[in-house]
């Protein structure tokens, strides 16, 4: 079991998480998964840190998601908290900026509405969605739609 399970792990990054998931669905008793991840670990197959850079990296590049919802991921799939704020750490923040600033550009194209509180509204929501921060979002569409909104209607969080 632990020679398939190398391989499973060889494929790609795993997490302790995906690795007891897959023991549990292969029938393993809890402390023999315990016994398999720990050799795994011990073998290098398995590194939540290494795991944790790749996901941030991959889901960031490909995905474009934001720090939040890669946070929220990471977390789902019991991610030391250190481990994954290490790991969101190393993007770059003007590629995080330029990569928001262009999904909102692409979305601006098929977003429509009455004014344009509407446009920033509906765009902050899909922002919002992709998981980035508030604060940003309305950095980048103050930027994006050249216009000073009020700020009680829009206001600036970090």
């Amino acid at each position: 079991m632990i020679s398939k399970l190398a391989a499973y792990c060889s494929l790609g990054e795993r997490c302790d998480f995906e690795v007891r998931k897959k023991l549990t669905a292969w029938g393993a008793p809890p402390d023999a998964a315990k016994r398999i991840i720990e050799r795994l670990k011990s073998d290098n197959y398995l590194n939540e840190e290494r795991y944790c850079r790749s996901f941030v990296s991959d889901k960031f590049r490909f995905n474009h998601w934001g720090k939040i919802k890669i946070g929220i991921e990471l977390h789902r799939k019991n991610i030391d908290t250190e481990a994954v704020n290490a790991a969101l750490d190393l993007i770059d923040g003007e590629e995080y900026e330029a990569t928001l600033m262009q999904l909102l550009k692409d979305r601006r194209r098929s977003v429509s509405g009455d004014t344009d509180a509407d446009v920033f509204r509906k765009l902050c929501r899909f922002a919002a969605g992709r998981g980035f921060e508030a604060g940003l979002i309305v950095k980048c569409l103050k930027t994006l739609l050249k216009q000073n909104f009020n700020e009680d209607d829009f206001p600036e969080t970090a």
